[in-house]
């Protein structure tokens, strides 16, 4: 990550083994990423409005607020929340690509298929 949105999301993420077990395929992680970087950078930006935040040699706004342990709690709360959501959310249940009865129809024909070619 370059970026400290994601340095902190992933951060939380391997510090609370929960949250892989949550998002424990790859369409839940998709979604888990997406969603807790958005909601995770309106939380800081919400923070960095509310509180000031002194300029500091190698840490970004975020990463001092993201640290910073009066908000830790709020920002890990919100990682755990967006994985429980996601987790919890039956579209991303669904398995990507086809079911097993397409696979069975597509193995008929491809036996045909191919015994017609011989």
């Amino acid at each position: 990550m370059d970026e400290p949105i994601g340095t902190i999301v992933a951060e939380i993420q391997a510090e609370n083994p929960e949250i892989d077990a949550l998002v424990d395929s790859p369409r839940k992680l998709l979604a888990f990423r997406t969603f807790a970087y958005i909601r995770v950078g309106v939380l800081l930006g919400r923070l960095l409005v509310e509180h000031d935040v002194e300029p500091a040699k190698g840490a970004t706004w975020a990463e001092q607020l993201a640290h910073n342990p009066e908000y830790r709690g709020e920002v890990v709360e919100e990682v755990r929340a967006v994985a429980e959501e996601v987790a919890a959310d039956p579209a991303y249940s669904d398995p990507l690509g086809p079911s097993d009865e397409e696979r069975a129809r597509f193995a008929e024909f491809a036996k045909r298929r191919l015994a017609a070619d011989t």
